[in-house]
């Protein structure tokens, strides 16, 4: 483990109340959410909550970091972890919850605090990971971008304005967009 990356923990090791992130060596707080926001981020989670098999699978919400490199951890909105990337953990209280191997599902939704920040910066990060599915949702606009991972380490994107998507990496999963946004 590099300096920047105990240096990191460490600190968000000892500020648990607040949402640090790295980005590039630099230290910057998550920012709190206004109620659209909020309100796609709890309807999603609990879709996501009913559906998955929690011996498969459990769902991260602000809390948990993802690591694309020594110098960069991000706290996405929300995510999805294979149990077996969790299992590391287990028994080890004090450590910060760190996934490095690409998730089936990372999702971020736009703020008007954290909008540009995520696409011109996060989601690309993700991409770079070789996370396979990611989802921006956009509580305001009533959209859901979605970039799937193709098999030629390249990605997809499409645009949805409402109807139902199942992420390919969650079978028997689906999410019903427009109930995002009730």
């Amino acid at each position: 483990m590099s300096v920047i990356e105990q240096t990191y923990e460490r600190l968000a090791l000892d500020e648990p109340e607040r949402r640090w992130e790295l980005h590039q060596g630099v230290v910057r707080e998550k920012p709190l959410m206004a109620h659209g926001h909020q309100h796609a981020l709890r309807r999603l989670a609990r879709t996501l909550y009913i559906q998955l098999d929690p011996a498969e699978f459990e769902v991260g919400v602000n809390a948990s970091r993802v690591r694309y490199a020594a110098e960069t951890f991000f706290i996405p909105d929300l995510f999805v972890i294979p149990v077996q990337q969790i299992e590391f953990y287990r028994g080890r209280g004090a450590a910060l919850e760190v996934f490095a191997e690409p998730l089936p599902l990372v999702v971020e939704i736009w703020s008007p605090s954290t909008g540009d920040y995520d696409i011109d910066t996060k989601i690309p990060m993700y991409r770079t990971r070789g996370d396979l599915e990611i989802w921006r949702v956009h509580p305001f606009e009533r959209t859901l971008t979605v970039w799937r991972r193709q098999a030629d380490g390249g990605d997809t994107e499409s645009v949805y304005n409402g109807g139902t998507i199942a992420p390919v990496a969650l079978p028997g999963v689906t999410v019903e967009i427009d109930a995002l946004f009730e």
